[in-house]
């Protein structure tokens, strides 16, 4: 069986040494928040994930599950551990008060999640799901799902799914064929096939509560491929009565079958369809057929998709954390080789070179990223609850700029991390029984989710980075800056600072090559978008592991705390500027290539 310890010491250090959240307290948001607090609550979700869900992880990849007589059945356990984690209310830590939650902000729930997707990926999954769509219903619904609806999916009694992809049509809304046809009532019947629909059925809960992309007609009572024609929809699987919210019969929404996935199988892929099943429109109301603003129904589904793209990042980077742990618990007690003269200490192969090499890129990775996610976490939580409209525009940009980068460079490298920890255990990483490969096959789709990160890449280039004029890239360079002035004033860190430096210049030289080149799908920008990305992500994390460094160096100075743990953090920061920051100049020399030896042969050559 693998290990898991959830790093409650870690995200302490991240919260309440480095982004300082109990400073916040003047923010309603923050009023409650202490360490003594944050601590309480982390060791809570600590001791229940490693309790009682992570014994389930295993039983979840090889029973998965099964769909029978049109109903999924979950794995064994799954059940009564769902029951008992909603009784808890770890699943509602971040829903607002007024709707049955603890109301934290999302900074301070996003330990407690990442510390449920390491123990179990796939249970973990419907109530992140769930959390996603009634955040969206509360934003997008009409008043009376905001009654009866929302403060089901926040108890638990009630989970929610996202049904987006058709089996013609992922990225490209526009050629979805699922409609939507105005009924005299307001509501609708949708009708078509959704693929790939994570929790779309199962035995955990009464009812589910499906968030269904679909198309109206357009003015002349067509049906186009036009994004504009795209609306957001509720179609719960049991029907509901809107006066009361009463459960009445079953919708027309079938399991069409359970996909035989890879990784993550304690979650069902199910083929869902929709035979003029009853919807209700979000985020416009009802109106009359042929009248629909694009606008609302797709600004719901962009909000949900970007926090799931987080979420997803932020999912990653927790299956990578424990396939790390179980890393380095194996080279710890692995003997291979002779012992150092005179030790008389078994040899295991922790000492090599290269077997550090690997647990120090894997760790190094994790505990920059963590931190970088729970930075932007904090700009999210700024952005909703700051007094100040200037703080408010600067979190909402950093937020914007770096969502499509923690997605797609946290899942390449928390896929990394489950390699690696592969090759550690060598042959017995490949053997099923000793559950390593399981942590390859779960981050594998990480990758793929809520829009793959081809596609996050060039969201990245040609959105997000020409987004007011630049704007968002400044302001996030204005971070970087105010970091290097910071740790300038420290001798110590001046390696640390001048490789952020180096970094910070080649991002600088890749956004002007990106802004030269324009932003056409088949253009140059495209062909170098992964690379430019990918120097995002690896300046990003080096920003934090500069913070990281400035906090560890001063508390050490200070005689605070335990200086082992900040000496490992110096470490650890002293990798990623050793290591990976100097691939900035290399990812920027093959992105000014652009389409240069990617587009020489044509497909029907390959």
């Amino acid at each position: 069986m693998t290990v898991y310890k959830a790093p409650v010491d870690d995200y302490m250090f991240v919260l309440h040494e480095l982004l300082r959240v109990q400073e916040l307290a003047s923010l309603e948001a923050f009023a409650n928040v202490s360490a003594d607090m944050t601590r309480q609550i982390l060791e809570g979700a600590a001791t229940f994930c490693e309790e009682v869900y992570h014994p389930l992880n295993a039983i979840g990849d090889e029973q998965g599950c099964v769909l029978e007589n049109g109903v999924v059945r979950t794995p064994d356990g799954f059940a009564d551990a769902y029951r008992h984690y909603c009784e808890a209310g770890w699943n509602r830590l971040g829903a607002p008060e007024e709707r049955g939650g603890a109301g934290m902000p999302g900074v301070v729930v996003l330990p407690a999640s990442e510390f449920a997707v390491s123990a179990n990926a796939g249970l973990s999954l419907y109530s992140g799901l769930t959390n996603a769509a009634h955040a969206t219903l509360a934003r997008t619904g009409a008043e009376w799902m905001q009654e009866h609806v929302v403060p089901r999916m926040v108890d638990g009694a009630w989970s929610g799914t996202m049904c987006l992809t058709e089996p013609h049509c992922g990225t490209d809304l526009r050629l979805m064929k699922t409609r939507a046809v105005a009924q005299p009532d307001g509501s609708y019947r949708i009708t078509g096939t959704k693929i790939f629909i994570s929790g779309g059925d199962h035995d955990l809960t009464d009812n589910i509560i499906h968030l269904v992309l679909a198309k109206l007609p357009n003015t002349d009572g067509k049906w186009v491929d036009d994004l504009a024609t795209v609306n957001f929809f509720m179609v719960p699987k049991f029907n509901l009565d809107p006066s009361t919210g009463r459960m009445l019969d079953r919708n027309d929404v079938s399991v069409g079958g359970v996909e035989k996935k890879m990784g993550i199988r304690g979650n069902p892929a199910c083929v869902l369809n929709f035979d003029g099943a009853v919807g209700y429109r979000l985020a416009g109301g009802a109106s009359a057929p042929g009248k629909q603003s694009s606008s609302a129904g797709m600004a719901g589904m962009f909000a949900m998709m970007n926090r799931a793209r987080l979420g997803t990042g932020i999912a990653a980077l927790a299956v990578a954390e424990k396939a790390a742990q179980n890393a380095d618990a194996y080279a710890r007690t692995r003997v291979a080789g002779k012992s150092r003269p005179g030790s008389g200490v078994p040899h295991t192969i922790s000492e090599y070179p290269d077997v550090k090499r690997l647990l120090m890129r894997q760790r190094a990775f994790i505990e920059g990223a963590r931190a970088l996610g729970a930075w932007v976490s904090l700009q999210i939580d700024l952005e909703q609850a700051s007094n100040d409209a200037a703080q408010r525009r600067r979190s909402g940009n950093l937020a914007t700029l770096l969502t499509p980068v923690i997605k797609a460079c946290f899942s390449d490298g928390a896929f990394q991390a489950a390699n690696d920890a592969v090759q550690v255990y060598g042959g017995h990483g490949y053997i099923r029984d000793n559950g390593v490969e399981q942590f390859v096959r779960d981050t594998r789709i990480y990758q793929i989710y809520e829009g793959a990160n081809g596609v996050q890449a060039f969201d990245l280039v040609a959105r997000k980075m020409p987004a007011q004029g630049g704007g968002l890239v400044t302001t996030f360079l204005d971070e970087i800056n105010a970091t290097i002035a910071e740790a300038s004033l420290v001798p110590a860190l001046d390696a640390c600072t001048a490789a952020l430096r180096d970094g910070r210049d080649d991002l600088v030289l890749a956004a002007k090559w990106v802004a030269a080149s324009g932003g056409d799908e088949h253009g140059d920008a495209a062909g170098g978008s992964y690379d430019v990305m990918s120097i995002f992500g690896v300046v990003a994390i080096g920003l934090m592991w500069l913070r990281v460094a400035k906090v560890a160096w001063d508390r050490i100075e200070a005689g605070e705390g335990d200086p082992r743990f900040y000496r490992r953090k110096l470490a650890l920061a002293r990798y990623w500027v050793q290591r990976e920051l100097p691939l900035t100049r290399v990812l920027l020399e093959r992105a000014r290539l652009g389409n240069d030896g990617v587009v020489d042969l044509a497909a029907a050559h390959f």
